[in-house]
């Protein structure tokens, strides 16, 4: 009894033992008497004791591999490091496993090669300037060189392209140059703008100003005839009433000395003087008589 006690639990536990479980996104490959037998995927599966096993547990999942810097020289010989990284990932686990001896040592080794033999073909400004274009060959040719493999290389990115240390020198100075460059249209562009502002400015000034003596004299012009036309009509109602007063010809002469005076007083070097004269001077005369009569008819009475 305890002989059979020890058999169950010995059968047990190797049945236990032989009971697999693969997790998602893994395939195990499994070989009957070292020959390959079958691929699991996940899921529970049973091994038979003794006569199975499993001969690799390969992940399905997309895989980042970055490969040291490798050296490569330009079509115009320039030594350079270029480091990658390739996103790859497994899509036939039997010939993943049986395939190729080290997986990834093939594909960094076949990642080399073939990123010496893009380089070769570009000069160093091409190369720097090119990622894409390197990127896009270099994956389609190691995803061709795989399949064989089972393996998909979804992706290669070239991360770094270090150049010599003397070709980075002449890059900062390049590039140094090339920052002062524009830096020096930039002022001038600034200096340029400012001197079209201030000239934009004074322009507006001018014209602000030569329209402030444009209405200063136009004011001025109105002024100037309204106060003429004020005196014209002033002198206009001064006729009307003279005329409406019936003036005799005493006033009139009267009128004609205190024109005459208001000449002569005046600048004039020559000064006319009208042919009745005399006729003028008797109306004169005849006023001066009529203003010394009117004080002695004043004093007679008092008398």
């Amino acid at each position: 009894m305890p002989a059979l006690i020890a058999l169950f639990v010995i059968v047990l536990a190797v049945v236990i033992r032989n009971i697999v479980i693969v997790p998602q996104a893994s395939s195990y490959v499994v070989e009957r008497m070292g020959i390959y037998s079958a691929t699991w995927g996940a899921g529970l599966h049973f091994k038979v004791p003794f006569i199975e096993r499993v001969a690799k547990k390969v992940s399905l999942k997309e895989q980042v591999v970055d490969f040291k810097p490798q050296p490569v020289i330009t079509r115009d010989n320039v030594t350079m490091q270029i480091d990658t990284v390739v996103f790859f990932q497994v899509t036939d686990s039997k010939l993943y496993t049986y395939g190729v001896d080290r997986p990834l040592s093939a594909i960094e080794n076949l990642c080399a090669t073939t990123l010496r033999n893009i380089i070769g073909e570009m000069e160093l400004d091409h190369t720097l300037t090119s990622r894409d274009v390197i990127n896009t060959k270099i994956t389609a040719i190691l995803d061709e060189a795989t399949d064989k493999w089972g393996i998909k290389v979804n992706r290669v990115e070239v991360k770094n392209i270090i150049p010599p240390a003397e070709i980075q020198d002449a890059m900062e100075r390049q590039m140094k140059a090339e920052r002062l460059r524009r830096e020096s249209i930039l002022r001038a562009e600034g200096e340029k703008r400012s001197a079209i502002l201030v000239a934009e400015g004074e322009k507006e000034s001018a014209i602000l100003r030569a329209d402030a003596v444009r209405e200063q004299r136009i004011r001025e012009a109105q002024g100037e005839a309204q106060a003429i036309l004020e005196v014209q009509k002033a002198l206009a109602d001064s006729i009307r009433m003279l005329n409406e007063a019936a003036p005799n010809n005493q006033v009139l002469a009267l009128k004609s000395l205190e024109a005459l005076g208001k000449v002569a007083d005046g600048k004039a070097t020559k000064l006319i003087i009208p042919s009745n004269l005399q006729d003028l001077a008797g109306t004169v005369a005849s006023i001066k008589e009529l203003i010394t009569e009117a004080p002695a008819d004043e004093s007679g009475p008092k008398a």
